[in-house]
């Protein structure tokens, strides 16, 4: 039941088609009973030598009538409802691929890759499994058997009927422990079905790591462990579901044998006709199939109800950060970003990753901010994406509360060039106009400019057209930072996030690409965070961070008379850079 409540919403969208599909099957199952009774009232007619040619002939012409009315009815209503289960696949992938565009990093932090792909594949397949087949086999079981219990009783006899299925309620409970121990199995197996793809994407994400510290054999033997933890966790279930099958064979077997032997009896007292058995038996066939559709179902459901729960689990949990009831909608610019003593501890951190930070940055301005590893550098700048909570009345766009403007706007309001740049294994061309889909050629040609990335396209044989391969395996580290930066660049943006996205270039590459920003994006906001000093040493104010805090502020001159650590690694770096000329 829990089931059907949680997809009542596409039950509701579909009754219609559901409707048709049911109505067809219960005419097929009242249909069936037909012909059995007309095989036992033909041989009751051969028996007692009244049987004419035309008696023969109208039967003969009403079953292939029949069969022929059963295929129709049959294509139809196998079409109608296993139509409703590929779409109701699509329909919850599509609404689980929209969940998790909507969730933030901490999701992403309770919930695998493997397990979150796991509920794509095999969760929601079994979900579909269940609103087609699983409904299939519940209607076949209530209306199949009902109607055949119905003819049994009405044409033959109550007594063989009652004495025939005496063993069929064990054979309800046996399948009711089975489903709730291949429910609890299930599961189990999904959960380590999730591990594997966990640990094969790893693996072939890094497989360039793992060859180049020879660890190939560890790896398969990993990977080996984990997909005999699969195999095993199946096993367990395919064994559960092996045992329906000859469960119900054998309880069918002594019904069987029950009809035969106590029908023979009533035939030789002569209080049943020889066409009566034969035609109580045919029923009795009729009964495996209900019988065997209810094992199924049971099976189907559990299966269906544990992904189910599953997907339920992922769909109900919200993002971190949501937008308050009628939030604050911005112009088309903004004309100041400020921070008041913000601090930030991550959800699963101790310490946190930013104390006190205080700046004001005015639009037009560009803001470096540079530090050790570890500083914080990058937590700052994803405060303005919003991935995690901010203290309420620390973070000010336009001198009013982040958490009180609209998500999307502020999205729209900012171009991010991460450290990991993803790019889509597709064309060189696609991946720069991801954020822009609808760019001209020459908006492109200009963005590709500005990352000082035109000779490098001109010397790939298909240019822009070059498809990148997966992540950008085709391209160099530098080459896929300009690739990330050409697309931010794309969309003209009121706010540039620049994390540290010149790191694998040289300096030269450097400094024509800043300049570029600088000249095209007079009038812009731009954040820069950096190892290397001179990409800020054009900022309007730079802040130097350590362990979160702000050690040191200002000016590139002003710093270099503080004479603190921006200056002390600000003559290493131009040294460095002198010796390497």
């Amino acid at each position: 039941m829990s089931f059907v409540i949680r997809l009542q919403w596409f039950f509701k969208q579909r009754w219609v088609h559901y409707l048709l599909a049911i109505t067809l099957m219960s005419g097929v199952s009242l249909l069936s009973t037909i012909p059995p009774k007309m095989i036992g009232t033909t041989i009751d007619h051969v028996k007692n030598g009244n049987l004419t040619l035309d008696d023969l002939t109208r039967t003969v012409l009403t079953l292939i009538g029949l069969a022929l009315l059963f295929y129709v009815m049959t294509y139809i209503w196998l079409t109608t409802l296993f139509g409703n289960a590929i779409l109701v696949e699509r329909l919850l992938r599509g609404r689980l691929l929209t969940h998790l565009t909507k969730m933030k990093p901490g999701f992403f932090q309770r919930n695998s890759t493997g397990q979150l792909m796991a509920l794509a594949t095999n969760d929601i397949l079994a979900i579909g499994q269940t609103t087609g087949y699983g409904v299939m086999t519940i209607v076949n079981t209530l209306v199949g058997s009902t109607v055949v219990i119905t003819m049994m009783v009405t044409y033959t006899d109550y007594r063989l009927m009652l004495a025939a299925l005496i063993p069929l309620p064990f054979l309800a409970v046996v399948i009711n422990m089975l489903g709730q121990r291949i429910r609890k199995r299930f599961i189990a197996a999904q959960t380590s079905f999730g591990k594997m793809n966990d640990h094969a994407l790893e693996s072939i994400s890094g497989i360039r790591v793992i060859r180049s510290y020879v660890q190939e054999d560890h790896d398969l033997a990993a990977f080996d462990h984990v997909t005999s933890d699969v195999m095993n966790k199946n096993k367990k279930v395919s064994i559960l579901n092996a045992l329906f099958q000859p469960l119900i064979s054998l309880i069918v077997g002594i019904s069987f044998t029950i009809g035969i032997g106590y029908g023979s009896y009533l035939v030789l007292h002569h209080e049943l006709s020889l066409g009566q058995l034969i035609s109580f038996n045919i029923y009795l066939g009729m009964l495996i199939w209900p019988m065997i559709s209810f094992g199924e179902f049971i099976n189907v459901l559990q299966r269906g109800s544990a992904s189910a729960d599953r997907l339920d689990n992922a769909l109900s949990q919200q993002p971190d950060i949501q937008d308050i009831d009628n939030p604050i909608q911005l112009g088309d610019s903004i004309a100041s970003i400020e921070m008041k003593k913000l601090t930030f501890t991550y959800p699963t951190a101790t310490q946190p990753s930013l104390q006190n930070i205080s700046f004001r940055l005015e639009r037009g301005q560009t803001l470096g901010i540079v530090g050790r590893t570890g500083s914080g550098k990058s937590t700052l700048l994803k405060q303005l994406l919003r991935q995690y909570a901010v203290e309420p009345n620390t973070l000010l766009i336009e001198d009013i509360p982040i958490e009180q403007i609209a998500m999307d706007q502020m999205k729209s309001f900012i171009a991010y060039v991460p450290q990991e740049h993803m790019l889509l294994s597709r064309s060189i061309r696609d991946n720069i106009a991801l954020g822009k889909p609808q760019a001209t050629d020459e908006e492109i040609a200009k963005a590709i400019e500005m990352a000082s990335f035109t000779q490098d396209i001109a010397s790939m044989p298909d240019g822009l057209a070059t498809i990148v391969g997966e992540n950008g395996v085709m391209l160099s580290g530098g080459q896929k930072q300009r690739v990330a930066i050409a697309r931010a660049l794309l969309i003209d943006a009121e706010i540039l996030l620049l994390d540290d996205s010149l790191s694998a270039v040289d300096a030269r590459t450097e400094s024509r690409i800043l300049h570029q920003v600088r000249m095209e994006r007079a009038g812009r906001t731009t954040f820069i965070t950096t190892h290397r000093l001179s990409a800020v040493s054009h900022a309007n104010w730079i802040l130097v961070l350590d362990e979160g805090r702000i050690i040191e502020e200002g000016t590139h001159e002003e710093l270099m008379l503080l004479g603190g650590w921006y200056k002390e690694q600000w003559e290493r770096q131009q040294m460095e850079a002198s010796l390497e000329e």
